[in-house]
């Protein structure tokens, strides 16, 4: 059993797929603050942020703490969350028939292990459907979603190729995670 310190519902349907047992309880931190020019950093520096200020508020004494934080990175761009829908659409126009990078940091924190990783996940991605994109942000599940990008939902059909894993591109490298829990 370990404390998810994330709001993610899809970080933690990827551990329930897993078969790694948990709670899901997180204290806010502000990412927004981060200044970085380079993906890997920024990703980082999220996640410290996130780590420093759950193991402040519950520690990893009575549970083992995991934090993770994602950003995606298309045409020498670092792509955030969205902020409107207008922002999205920019955001997925960059990602059309371009090379995109999903970048997941994770910090496990237990009495006898700590393990700090940084995976990335690159696409391929076709050029997307102008109508696909319309209604995809009409859906409003690009809200929420760094890059404003969903592997497993919108951009699916648009994959021409990919090298990692689709665990690290959700949010979260349960295939490493997994080999240190068992």
């Amino acid at each position: 059993m370990l404390r998810l310190a994330s709001s993610s519902p899809t970080r933690a349907e990827l551990l329930r797929s897993s078969d790694i047992a948990f709670v899901q309880q997180s204290v806010d931190f502000d990412e927004e603050r981060i200044i970085a020019s380079c993906p890997k950093n920024f990703v980082y520096q999220a996640t410290l942020g996130k780590y420093e200020a759950n193991l402040k508020a519950f520690g990893y004494d009575d549970l083992p703490l995991l934090v993770a934080d994602t950003v995606v990175a298309s045409g020498g761009q670092i792509l955030r969350k969205a902020k409107c829908a207008g922002d999205a659409r920019n955001i997925l126009m960059t990602q059309s028939s371009n090379i995109t990078s999903i970048i997941t940091c994770m910090i496990y924190q237990s009495k006898t292990m700590k393990i700090v990783d940084i995976s990335t996940t690159e696409y391929l991605f076709d050029a997307f459907d102008l109508d696909d994109i319309e209604a995809y942000i009409a859906s409003g599940e690009w809200r929420g979603k760094a890059g404003a990008c969903m592997v497993e939902g919108f951009c699916k059909k648009y994959i021409k190729s990919v090298k990692g894993h689709e665990s690290t591109a959700m949010g979260l490298n349960t295939e490493l995670l997994r080999r240190f829990l068992s």
